[in-house]
C-alpha cells in the first residue's frame, strides 16, 4: 500500500473552487460541487470525492458538461417535480431540486423529483444528507454510465445505479444507507488500478463474461466498450442472488430515466463528446405525513440500538448501522484528509495550468 499525503480541509476547498472557477463555474456552482467532492473524502467515500476533479474538468472543457444553463421544471404538482438540468454541473443540478423538495415536504408533507438531462452528482448520500439536516426522511438515486453486466450477459449495459435512502433519529445517529446496485462503484476500481492490486473476481468479469482481478484491464474495457464491466450486487450468477442487484439497478433506472423522459441504459454517456444525459431521482418525505417527528426519532432510536445490541458473531465486538462509520470517519476527518499519492499529484497537475497548487501538511 502505497504511502498517503495528508491535506488540510479549508485548503483542498480553496483549490478545488479555485480550479473549477477557472474552468467557468460561477461562484456559487464551484462551491457546491466542491462541497460534495470533499464531504465524500471526509467520508472515506474517496471514490467519489476530489479524484473525481478531473473528470469534471474534462468534462467542461470537452462540453460534455454545460457551464451556463438553468434548470427547467417541465411539470410541477404540489408534490413533484420534473426537472431538466440541460446538461450542466450534476452537483448544482441535484443539490437546487433537493432544496426544492425540501420547500415542498415542509408545506405538502412530501415531495419527489426526477431529473433528466444532468450529469454525474457524487455521492447519492451527500442529497439524503440535506433532508435529514430538516429532519426529514430523504432519498436519493441516480443511473449513471453503462458499467455494469445484467445477469447472465457479458456486456455492460446498465449503471452502477446508487441508492440512498436516511431516516432522522433522536440520540442515534440518522441511519443512512448510501449504497451502489453494483458490487462495487467504478471509483472503487479506480482506487485500486492506481496502486495496481489486484480486485476480488467477484467485483468484475472480462469482455467474456469471466471474473477478472484485473482492475485496470476491467476499467480500459468499459472505457473503450470492448465488453464486460462491473457486477451486479450479488455477484455474476443467480446462485448467489446477483439478479436482484440487476433488477435494484433497473428500477432506478426506471424511476430517473423512464419517469422523467431522460436517458436511460446504454444512453447515458451514449456519444462521445456529447452531454452525458444522466439522470436522477429525488425525494423527501415529512414525517408530520406519518406519526410526526418526534415518535419517528424514537422510533428510529429504538430499531438502531436493536441492530446494535444484537449478539455478535465470534470474533465480533460491535454491529454497524447504515452510514455509522461515515459518520465517524466524519468526525475524524474535520480538519483534514488523506490522499492517495496519484490523487494528490494530479491535483497539482491540473491545478498549475491555473497558478494553483495544493500543499501537503505531513
Amino acid at each position: 500500500m502505497e504511502k498517503r499525503i495528508t491535506v488540510n480541509n479549508t485548503d483542498l476547498k480553496t483549490f478545488v473552487v479555485g480550479v473549477l472557477k477557472n474552468v467557468g463555474l460561477s461562484v456559487e456552482n464551484a462551491q457546491i460541487t466542491t462541497d460534495v467532492l470533499i464531504s465524500a473524502d471526509c467520508r472515506n467515500i474517496e471514490s467519489h470525492g476530489v479524484a473525481r476533479l478531473k473528470r469534471y474538468v474534462d468534462g467542461i472543457k470537452t462540453g460534455i458538461i454545460k457551464l451556463e444553463c438553468m434548470l427547467d421544471i417541465i411539470r410541477e404538482t404540489p408534490v413533484s417535480l420534473v426537472i431538466d438540468g440541460n446538461g450542466g454541473m450534476g452537483q448544482p443540478i441535484a443539490y437546487h431540486a433537493m432544496k426544492k423538495c425540501i420547500e415542498k415536504a415542509k408545506q405538502h408533507f412530501m415531495c419527489f423529483a426526477s431529473i433528466r438531462n444532468s450529469n454525474h452528482y457524487g455521492i447519492a448520500g451527500y442529497y439524503t444528507l440535506m433532508a435529514l439536516e430538516e429532519n426529514m426522511i430523504g432519498i436519493s438515486l441516480t443511473n449513471s454510465a453503462p458499467l455494469v453486466v445484467p445477469t447472465f450477459g457479458k456486456n455492460a449495459v446498465i449503471g452502477t445505479n446508487p441508492i440512498s435512502i436516511g431516516f432522522p433519529g433522536k440520540n442515534e445517529r440518522p441511519f443512512l444507507l448510501d449504497m451502489t446496485t453494483s458490487t462495487v462503484p467504478r471509483g472503487k476500481l479506480e482506487v485500486y488500478s492506481r496502486e495496481d492490486a489486484a480486485i476480488p473476481d467477484s467485483w468484475a468479469c472480462d469482455e467474456k463474461g469471466n471474473p477478472s482481478i484485473d482492475a485496470a484491464k476491467v476499467l480500459d474495457n468499459l472505457i473503450a466498450r470492448k465488453g464486460g464491466g462491473l457486477l451486479p450486487l450479488g455477484g455474476g450468477i443467480e446462485l448467489t442472488s446477483g439478479h436482484k442487484g440487476y433488477g435494484l439497478s433497473a428500477v432506478v433506472d426506471i424511476l430517473s430515466g423512464v419517469l422523467s423522459s431522460g436517458a436511460v441504459g446504454l444512453d447515458v454517456y451514449g456519444k462521445k463528446g456529447a452531454p452525458a444525459e444522466v439522470c436522477h431521482f429525488l425525494g423527501v418525505i415529512n414525517p408530520e405525513a406519518f406519526m410526526g417527528l418526534d415518535e419517528l426519532q424514537n422510533n428510529m432510536d429504538y430499531y438502531v440500538q436493536m441492530l446494535k445490541n444484537a449478539s455478535k458473531a465470534d470474533g465480533q465486538t460491535r454491529i454497524f448501522v447504515a452510514g455509522e462509520k461515515e459518520y465517524e470517519a466524519m468526525e475524524k476527518n474535520k480538519t483534514t484528509v488523506s490522499l492517495q499519492n496519484k490523487v494528490f499529484n494530479t491535483l497539482n497537475e491540473i491545478g498549475a495550468e491555473f497558478g494553483l497548487s495544493l500543499k501537503r501538511i505531513d
